[in-house]
């Protein structure tokens, strides 16, 4: 029988703490199968967040440290100033990067610090309850909106990649999503095109990957990816944001 697939050398033989339907499984499958095939295995440096994504040095097989919350892209611009031959990654959600980490994050793009984050975005802080994020879609209940969240209290959803577009120092902005086949095939370009921004030191690169969280959501995973089809992605257009010559 012809093998198909199987897992890739830098993911540890570990399970994954996540939901089920959770996108972040998925999400740290394509970072794996990217360090294999670029053969960043020994140049790479993961930065772990706090949220859903904290324990993602118990999963790659590659250094990796944890930062305080928020604080991911200060700590990706220590260690990429100090060791700027390896490939520096912060691994954040939305909560962590577009509301206790803005500053961290929007100064990091400004300077066109040469690091790369994989900004996962489902919307909600997951791992604390499922209150509302910078980028709770209005009307969408959480915990702390459970009537829906309104523009008039709570201002509206963030599109981190809009924002940060027009900082002179981005060099590489898109965003795709982990839904359905084709999506996570995409994704995995863009990978691939931001670590090689940072590579070729053409400046901040981010990736934002819209990602269900059935828990949060109250839904069960196919509902979930359907909601990222029919409605975040209509908040959070997929596609090119930026991209300077590379």
């Amino acid at each position: 029988m012809k093998k198909v697939y199987s897992r890739p050398k830098s993911l540890k033989p570990a399970h994954f703490h996540y939901c089920p339907g959770c996108g972040h499984s998925i999400v740290n499958r394509l970072i794996a199968e990217v360090i294999d095939e670029m053969n960043l295995g020994d140049k790479i440096i993961c930065v772990a967040p706090a949220g859903c994504g904290m324990l993602i040095y118990n999963y790659f097989d590659v250094d990796c440290l944890e930062s305080a919350h928020g604080r991911g892209a200060a700590v990706a611009t220590g260690i990429k100033r100090v060791r700027p031959d390896n490939l520096v990654v912060s691994y954040q959600g939305d909560g962590d990067l577009a509301a206790i980490g803005t500053a961290e994050s929007f100064h990091a793009a400004n300077r066109g610090e040469n690091i790369t984050i994989i900004f996962v975005n489902n919307g909600v802080y997951g791992m604390t309850g499922g209150q509302m994020a910078p980028t709770t879609i209005l009307d969408q209940v959480t915990t702390t909106t459970p009537v829906g969240r309104i523009s008039e209290k709570a201002g509206h959803p963030v599109r981190m990649c809009e924002v940060l577009a027009v900082l002179d120092g981005t060099s590489y902005l898109e965003r795709v999503a982990v839904h359905k086949p084709a999506a996570i095939v995409a994704t995995k370009k863009a990978l691939v095109k931001a670590f090689q921004h940072q590579m070729n030191k053409t400046g901040f690169s981010m990736v934002e990957i819209l990602s269900p969280c059935p828990t949060n959501w109250k839904m069960d995973p196919l509902q979930a990816c359907k909601w990222v089809e029919d409605v975040m992605s209509k908040q959070f257009p997929i596609g090119l944001v930026k991209e300077v010559q590379c």
